[in-house]
């Protein structure tokens, strides 16, 4: 694997962060938190990202994307994860998108990825469900067969960007019973179709979120994504990309988080010195530095395996996970404590790291999950 960036994706790494840089402030971040903004995110934002051509970095050229790859995206998702941006790129390129891209049909695609990457649609994908535990084979949402289709019903939960989003990807079971791996369809619905109700969340961290019920809800064989029966493993395939997504948001958050410290022990005197000068401080900064790192390779090396279709790409991805859950939630807890009591207050911008750590750290799998996974898919 090539860790080293080429000089195209060095320029696209800039561009990033110099976006970032000029029309995301933490200010802006606060501002969309304390006023509960309706859609908790800038659509003008968002039509720029798409006037950037960064909506299209995964898709295929023949999709009318940019035909690059994970790796590319990453580095665009790193520099808006150190600030900390609510725009629904991990729910609409990563999930609900990236379902379009690696089950959709060519009439699926033709008739919804051109409008993702123009920025004029928003998808989500409703997969999780009360008790399923990052389980996507645990689905009680139910497709009966009813005249020229099925009708769902049940309850998703923690459905990133749902109430913003006009169609969701749908998981419901076909067949078996709530806890079998086959058995589960994939449906585009439309978010405004008659039966579904939105109910709009909160995360931890302000980020948008949705309960959504389906009463009844009529799809077709057109709204189909996949095969009927066979959405586990699309939906892996799915989960593990908007997982190395989010590790790449996480690995700009706890850089930034990291730089505030670093400020901080420059700037805050005691005792006539900078606190940075104190060894134990130091040695503190000097571990978080060498976690970051790990965790940066760890996340280029996820996004690579996926790229190249590795054989053990799903490995990579746990460890990924597993590496950036720990480091971020240790630069964020650093952060707060070498703050010290500024570091408790929300006037400070720290503790914005430290919630989107922490709900950072439980979405897709928290550190202990994805060591699980990885044992298991290495036989131990």
């Amino acid at each position: 694997m090539q860790f080293s960036l080429t000089d195209e994706q060095h320029l696209l790494s800039d561009s990033a962060a110099a976006f970032v840089r000029d029309h995301s402030s933490l200010k802006r971040i606060r501002a969309l938190r304390d006023g509960r903004d309706t859609d908790g995110f800038s659509r003008p934002l968002w039509r720029d990202i798409a006037g950037l051509g960064w909506l299209g970095i995964q898709f295929a050229e023949a999709d009318g994307g940019l035909g690059l790859g994970m790796k590319e995206l990453a580095l665009v998702l790193e520099e808006f994860g150190k600030g900390l941006m609510p725009e629904p790129l991990l729910s609409t390129l990563l999930l609900g998108g990236a379902a379009i891209q690696l089950g959709g049909s060519a009439a699926q695609r033709a008739a919804i990825l051109p409008s993702l990457i123009g920025g004029a649609r928003l998808l989500a994908l409703a997969w999780q469900e009360a008790n399923s535990r990052y389980d996507v084979s645990r689905v009680a949402t139910r497709a009966t067969a009813a005249e020229q289709g099925w009708r769902l019903r049940g309850e998703k939960r923690l459905v990133l960007d749902g109430h913003v989003a006009d169609q969701l990807i749908v998981s419901a079971r076909t067949s078996g019973d709530e806890a079998a791996r086959d058995g589960i369809t994939l449906f585009v619905v439309d978010r405004q179709a008659s039966g579904v109700e939105v109910t709009r969340q909160s995360t931890l961290d302000g980020r948008n979120a949705a309960i959504v019920q389906f009463e009844g809800v009529a799809v077709s064989q057109a709204d189909v994504v996949g095969s009927v029966d066979g959405g586990a493993a699309l939906l892996d395939a799915v989960i593990d990309r908007a997982t190395v997504g989010l590790c790449a948001e996480m690995l700009g958050g706890m850089e930034a988080a990291f730089s505030l410290t670093l400020d901080f022990l420059k700037t805050r005197q005691q005792f006539g010195v900078p606190i940075g000068s104190f060894q134990a401080l130091k040695h503190r900064a000097a571990n978080l530095f060498t976690e970051i790192e790990l965790a940066r390779s760890a996340c280029l090396a996820a996004a690579m395996a996926l790229d190249e279709n590795h054989a053990q790409a799903a490995q990579f991805v746990s460890v990924a996970k597993a590496r950036c859950s720990d480091a971020y939630m240790l630069a964020a807890n650093e952060g707060v404590q070498m703050h010290g009591g500024i570091g408790m207050t929300d006037e400070h911008d720290i503790g914005f790291y430290l919630k989107h750590a922490r709900s950072a750290e439980l979405t897709f799998g928290d550190a202990a999950f994805h060591r699980e996974r990885f044992a298991a898919l290495e036989g131990y």
